[in-house]
Formats: C-alpha cells, sequence, structure tokens
C-alpha cells in the first residue's frame, strides 16, 4: 500500500502531468493512507492487541516569502486532522527555514510524511496563483505604488494558505470519521456481520479514541512548558475566503465535494 501511494504522489508531482491529473494523483494517495490507518486499528482491536505505538517526526517547513508562519498553522491544522499534536521549532518572521515536531501515532506519521509534501504543493500553486491574480484586479482599481501592490501580495498569500490549511483539515476529520462509523459493517459477501461487526466497530472506535489521549499525554510530556507564539497580525478577508474555498474544492479522495458531504465553518466574520 506505502508503494502504491509513493507511486502515486511520484506522479502527482511529474511536471509532465496537468494541475487536475496531480491533484488526481494526490487524491488517491490521501484515501488509500487514510482507510490504512483505520483498518489498522480496526483490525488490531479486533485481534486484541496493543494500539499503535506514539512516535515523533520533525517536519521541515520553508520560510521562502516570510510566509514561514502561515504554512506552520496550515500543516498543523491538518496534521491536527490526522490525531497529531505540534509544536514548532524557530518560527520566526525571518524567510529561515523552520522545523515542526509532529508527535502522533506511528501510522498517522507515515501519512503525513507522505502527503504532507504533496498538499503542500497544491497549497503553495493555488496560493502563488490567486495572489497574482488578486494583485492584477487591484491594480486595475487605482494607482496603487509597488510598494503597496507587494504588501498586499504577501498579506493575501499567508491569509490564502492558512485558510486552505483550515479547509482541507476540515474534510480529513469528515473523511475519517465517516470511515469510523462505518467501519466493517458487512463481511466480505457483503452479507452483514451482525453483532460480530457491531463490535468491531466499536472496537476500532475505542481504540481511535484512545490515541487521542495517549498522543495528547506524551506530547504534554515532551513539551510541559510550551510557548504559545504571537499570531500574525496581517490580515487579508479576500485572501483568506479564496484559501477556504480552494480548500474545500481541493482534490484530496475524500469524497467531501464543496457543495455537500460536509458542513461549511466558515462565517462571516472570518
Amino acid at each position: 500500500m506505502v508503494e502504491r501511494v509513493r507511486g502515486l504522489l511520484r506522479m502527482a508531482e511529474d511536471p509532465a502531468v496537468t494541475d487536475a491529473e496531480s491533484q488526481a494523483f494526490t487524491a488517491k494517495a490521501a484515501e488509500l493512507m487514510t482507510r490504512h490507518a483505520i483498518a489498522e486499528a480496526e483490525a488490531r482491536a479486533e485481534r486484541g492487541e496493543e494500539p499503535d505505538a506514539i512516535s515523533r517526526m520533525d517536519y521541515a517547513v520553508p520560510g521562502v516569502g516570510g510566509h514561514g508562519k502561515a504554512r506552520v498553522r496550515a500543516l498543523a491544522d491538518i496534521a491536527a486532522a490526522y490525531g497529531c499534536q505540534s509544536a514548532v521549532r524557530g518560527n520566526t518572521a525571518e524567510t529561515t527555514e523552520r522545523t515542526m515536531i509532529l508527535v502522533g501515532t506511528v501510522d498517522a506519521l507515515e501519512a503525513l510524511r507522505i502527503l504532507l509534501p504533496s498538499i503542500s504543493m497544491q497549497m503553495e500553486a493555488s496560493a502563488r496563483f490567486m495572489s497574482s491574480s488578486h494583485v492584477t484586479d487591484i491594480r486595475e482599481l487605482r494607482n496603487y505604488t509597488r510598494s503597496e501592490l507587494e504588501t498586499e501580495r504577501k498579506r493575501y498569500y499567508r491569509s490564502f494558505v492558512r485558510a486552505y490549511g483550515r479547509a482541507v483539515a476540515e474534510r480529513i476529520r469528515e473523511f475519517r470519521t465517516r470511515l469510523r462509523e462505518n467501519a466493517s459493517p458487512e463481511g466480505t459477501d457483503g452479507t452483514s456481520n451482525g453483532s460480530d461487526a457491531s463490535e468491531s466497530s466499536r472496537g476500532a472506535e475505542l481504540v481511535l479514541r484512545d490515541d487521542v489521549h495517549r498522543v495528547n499525554e506524551e506530547f504534554h510530556k515532551q513539551f510541559p512548558q510550551l510557548r504559545k507564539h504571537r499570531p500574525e497580525r496581517t490580515h487579508s478577508a479576500a485572501g483568506y475566503r479564496a484559501g477556504y474555498r480552494r480548500g474545500r474544492e481541493a482534490e484530496l479522495g475524500l469524497e467531501t465535494p464543496v457543495s455537500g458531504g460536509g458542513t461549511s465553518t466558515l462565517t462571516g466574520g472570518d
């Protein structure tokens, strides 16, 4: 399964494929990894085995363009949707690379290690395109200076990235919830297994719920006095809304189209 996922992502990152093809390959990879993690939890519950081990992973986040904090915020939201918690080292306003420290189950961290680069690629491509379009549009409204246009482009880009990560995280949570609710409802021959299937589903649900508590406990053990960083002050309402819409529409293979399959939490004040 992991080799299939890597093959899909190699095709997604091939410069020869179209944007739509790239998103489709990433979509299938995300779906395979998510289904695999749920199936593994269910299998362990059925066999009466110990739950998935808790581990830690470092993930480098570029600061290119001064957008490092926005990227960290977006990727942390996505990691949290997979049941992981994160801390960040070197999260300054500079363009230098910073490190996200992710704590989660082995399966969840493996999924993030494989999927985050491709999700980031889609997010950055959308942010570049939309921020350039936004600057072109406002340039036609009145005579902005070059400095004003660059400031607006950066504000738009950062807000777009933050909202994109939030929207993707929402869709991952929705998809994982549906998989938990539908764990093993039928046997391999298409017939219901009755109480056995019900017990299996409850077992998987309990294991996954316990993962959240175990991850939280390990995270606070490793970071007992974690300092919260101050949020960015710059904000573009237009960029935030565009990023959220793109995140809800992004091809992730999670069966949650923007017009249905989940509830948007973007409010008028966001």
